[in-house]
C-alpha cells in the first residue's frame, strides 16, 4: 500500500512522519483479514460463532457445542438430568470443539438451569457455558448458573423499518437500567420502558446508551466486569423485556446503543470465561500481559484468531438478537496501549506510534467497525478513548480505525479543573480551545459530565458548585448565592458544550436537572445500601423546587438545538475576551454570546458580527422559566452597524448580563 492510498495523511499532515507505521498497520490489517476470511470473505459471514456454539434447538432436539481445546472432557449437567456429572458427556470434534445432541425439545425445558463440568489437567470445575443466552442467580445459594431460554412464543418485533437517521446528530441519554428508579431497589427493563423512555422523548434526546447490559455477577461493578458475553443481564429482567424496551424506543424514534465491554473480562472462574478449558491462554494473554492490575481483570489476546471470532460474533449477536443500533466501546485507550494509557501524557504524535501501541488491538477494532457497517450501515460506533489516537474516527479504507465518533473525554476533565478555580480566573481561550478543537476528520460526542463524574469519589458539576447548600436551598422560595451561581453556570456550561463544535452530545440520566447526590452502588462498604444507587425523579417533577428550572432548560436547549440545526459544524469565533469573560461565535444564522463574568454586566456591549443583518434573541439562560432574572429582551431587534470602538467592524450593541448565555437568530432581510 502506498502513501497515496492513505487518505488519513492528507487529512492530517502531522502524520506524514509516521507514514511507515501507518502502512505497516494497514498491511497487518489486510494480512490478518485475509488469513481469517480468505480473499473474498466478509466479516458478516465469519462472525457466526453464536449460530454454532451454545444451545440450538432444531426440529429433532437440542445441539450443544463448546470450544475448549485444552479440556480433557466435558459433561452437560442441569435440572434436566438432576445434575448428574456423568450421564451426558460431550464428544470431542476437530479444532477443540465439543458437542452433544439431546433428542426432543422437552429434553431441555424452557427456564431450566444448566452448567457444564469441564475436566482439565488441573482437575474438574462446573462452568457456565460460554455462549449461554441467559444467566441467573439462585436466591438462596447466590450461585449463578446458565438458563435455557426458549419460550414457546418468541418475541415479535415491530421495528423492521427503524434506521438511525444519519442526518441528525446523536443526542445521547446515557442510562443505567438498575438505578433508573426512585425506590431503593434494582429497577427493571419494564420499568425503564414505561417510566424513563417517555422522559427521554420529552427531553428531546434521540438516542439512549444503556450501560451494564452484558451479564456481570457483581452488581456494583457498573457492568464493567463482564462474565457472560452473550447473556443480557438478568439483574433487570428477561430477554423479552429488554427486546420490548428496544422495540418501544424504536417506535418513539429513539436509537439504542449498547455499552460494550471488549476491553477486559472478569477474572471469576465460577461465572466467567477465564480459563474455561483450564488454560490461561484460551482467551487471554498469559502472565502479566493478561492482567489489568488497576481493574483486577483479564485482558484479551486480540492477536488470536479464535478470540477475534468470539468477540466479532458477540457484536453480531447483539445487533441481530436485540436490534441494538450500535455501540459505545468501553476502555479503548486500555486496549490500544500496552500500559493501558495509565500515566502516559499523550502530548505528541510519537506517543501513538511506539512500542507501547498494541497493533493487535487496533487491528481488532478495525475489524469490529468493518463488521458493524457490513451488518448495519446506519449503526453508530463510539470510542471511549482519552488518548486522542489520530485516525480513531477515520474510515478503515482511508487508514483509520473506523469509529464514527470519539467521546470528547477532555471536556468533562476541563470543566472539573475549571470548577476548582475562582470564577475570575476562568480562561476563555482555553475554554474555546477545549470545546472546539479536534483531530482532523474526527467527530466527537461532547459532554460536560457522564456517569464517571457522578460516581462516588468524584462530584457532579452541580455538586462542585453548590455542594451541601443543595440540601437546604433548592426550594424556589429560598435565596442562596451558591445555589444561584450553580444554577446559572450549570445552564451555561451545557449550552457551551453542546454548541461549540461537538458533533453529538451526551448526558447521564438525572444530571440534566442537577441530581443532588452521587452514585454509589450497594457494597459491603456502605452496608449494601441502595440509597445512592437510584435517581430522584420527583425532584425534577416538583414545581416548588429549583431542579425544575434545570430540567426545563435542558429540555428547551435540546429541542432548540435540534430545530435550529446547531449541533455539529465548526463555530466561527466573533469575540473572545479574557478580561471581560466574553465568548461570542457565529454558527449558521445564529450568534451565541456567553458572559462568564461573575459580577460584570455589559450594557451596550459592542459585538462584531461582520455582516449587515438584524438579530433577535430566541433562547437565553436568564429566562424566568429557567430560574433566571429575565434581564435579556426577546422583543428587541439588534441591527448591525458601525461600532464605536471598532469603526472598521460591523456589529451590534447588546446588553449582556453576568453569568448568562444567549442565542440570537438572524432575521429575514427586509423587502
Amino acid at each position: 500500500m502506498e502513501e497515496s492510498e492513505l487518505k488519513i495523511i492528507s487529512l492530517d499532515p502531522w502524520l506524514r512522519k509516521y507514514k511507515k507505521d501507518l502502512l505497516l498497520r494497514m498491511r497487518r490489517y489486510h494480512e490478518v483479514k485475509a488469513s481469517l476470511l480468505g480473499e473474498r470473505g466478509r466479516f458478516s459471514e465469519f462472525a457466526n460463532g453464536h449460530h454454532f456454539f451454545g444451545f440450538h434447538l432444531t426440529a429433532d432436539g437440542w445441539y450443544y457445542r463448546e470450544w475448549a481445546p485444552a479440556a480433557k472432557a466435558l459433561f452437560l449437567i442441569g435440572d434436566f438430568n438432576q445434575w448428574n456429572p456423568a450421564s451426558h458427556p460431550l464428544a470431542k470434534r476437530e479444532n477443540g470443539v465439543w458437542e452433544i445432541f439431546l433428542p426432543g425439545r422437552e429434553t431441555l425445558p424452557h427456564a431450566s438451569r444448566v452448567k457444564v463440568r469441564v475436566r482439565t489437567a488441573a482437575g474438574e470445575r462446573d462452568r457456565i457455558p460460554l455462549y449461554i443466552r441467559r444467566v441467573v442467580q439462585d436466591p438462596q445459594t447466590h450461585d449463578f448458573s446458565g438458563q435455557i431460554w426458549a419460550p414457546e412464543a418468541p418475541f415479535r418485533w415491530s421495528d423492521q423499518g427503524f434506521r438511525v437517521d444519519a442526518s441528525q446528530p446523536p443526542l445521547i441519554y446515557e442510562a443505567h437500567i438498575g438505578m433508573a428508579q426512585e425506590r431503593e431497589a434494582i429497577a427493571t427493563y419494564r420499568e425503564f420502558e414505561q417510566n424513563i423512555l417517555p422522559r427521554v422523548k420529552a427531553l428531546g434526546y434521540n438516542t439512549i446508551q444503556i450501560m451494564a447490559i452484558m451479564q456481570h455477577p457483581y452488581y456494583a461493578s457498573f457492568g464493567y466486569h463482564v462474565s457472560n458475553y452473550f447473556a443480557a443481564s438478568s439483574w433487570f429482567g428477561t430477554p423479552e423485556e429488554l427486546k420490548s424496551l428496544i422495540d418501544k424506543a424504536h417506535s418513539m424514534g429513539i436509537a439504542v446503543l449498547m455499552d460494550i465491554v471488549h476491553s477486559h473480562a472478569v477474572k471469576n472462574l465460577a461465572e466467567g470465561i477465564n480459563a474455561f478449558d483450564g488454560t490461561e491462554q484460551q482467551f487471554f494473554h498469559t502472565g502479566s500481559r493478561g492482567e489489568h492490575a488497576a481493574w483486577d481483570s483479564k485482558l484479551f489476546n486480540y492477536g488470536k484468531h479464535e478470540v477475534i471470532h468470539f468477540l466479532l460474533s458477540n457484536i453480531k449477536f447483539w445487533l441481530e438478537e436485540y436490534h441494538f443500533d450500535g455501540f459505545r466501546f468501553d476502555g479503548v485507550t486500555s486496549m490500544i496501549y500496552h500500559d493501558h494509557g495509565l500515566g502516559t501524557a499523550f502530548d505528541n504524535y510519537s506517543k501513538y506510534f511506539s512500542l507501547n501501541t498494541d497493533v493487535e488491538a487496533i487491528t481488532y477494532l478495525q475489524f469490529a467497525n468493518e463488521l458493524i457497517k457490513e451488518l448495519r450501515p446506519d449503526a453508530i460506533a463510539i470510542a471511549e478513548d482519552m488518548s486522542g489516537m489520530p485516525g480513531m474516527c477515520v474510515p478503515v479504507a482511508d487508514g483509520g480505525i473506523g469509529f464514527d465518533y470519539r467521546l470528547a473525554m477532555g471536556m468533562p476533565d476541563f470543566w472539573v479543573k475549571t470548577m476548582k478555580q475562582k470564577d475570575e480566573n476562568w480562561d476563555m481561550h482555553k475554554l474555546w480551545h477545549e470545546l472546539t478543537t479536534s483531530r482532523p476528520g474526527e467527530k466527537r460526542i461532547g459532554y460536560a459530565e457522564s456517569h464517571d463524574q457522578a460516581l462516588v469519589g468524584d462530584k457532579t458539576l452541580i455538586f462542585w458548585m453548590a455542594d451541601k447548600e443543595m440540601y437546604w436551598h433548592m426550594d424556589k422560595a429560598s435565596d442562596n448565592m451558591a445555589v444561584d451561581r450553580a444554577i446559572a453556570l450549570h445552564k451555561m456550561i451545557r449550552l457551551a458544550t453542546i454548541s461549540l463544535g461537538a458533533d453529538g452530545y451526551l448526558n447521564f440520566m438525572g444530571n440534566e436537572f442537577g441530581h443532588p447526590e452521587w452514585i454509589d452502588f450497594p457494597r459491603e462498604g456502605n452496608g449494601w445500601s441502595f440509597q445512592h444507587c437510584r435517581r430522584l425523579w420527583s425532584l425534577a417533577d416538583n414545581p416548588f423546587l429549583k431542579y425544575e428550572y434545570l430540567y426545563l432548560f435542558d429540555r428547551a436547549m435540546i429541542h432548540f438545538m435540534v430545530e435550529a440545526g446547531l449541533v455539529g459544524g465548526a463555530p466561527k469565533p466573533l469575540w473572545i475576551d479574557q478580561k471581560q469573560k466574553i465568548i461570542a461565535c457565529k454558527k449558521r444564522d445564529h450568534v451565541l454570546l456567553f458572559n462568564f463574568h461573575p459580577t460584570a454586566s455589559y450594557d451596550g456591549l459592542e459585538l462584531p458580527i461582520h455582516e449587515v443583518a438584524a438579530f433577535q434573541v430566541v433562547l437565553d439562560t436568564d429566562e424566568e422559566r429557567f430560574g433566571g432574572l429575565s434581564r435579556i429582551s426577546h422583543a428587541a431587534v439588534y441591527e448591525t452597524g458601525s461600532l464605536a470602538k471598532f469603526p472598521s467592524f460591523t456589529g451590534i450593541k447588546i446588553y449582556a448580563p453576568c453569568r448568562t448565555a444567549m442565542v440570537l437568530k438572524k432575521l429575514p432581510a427586509k423587502k
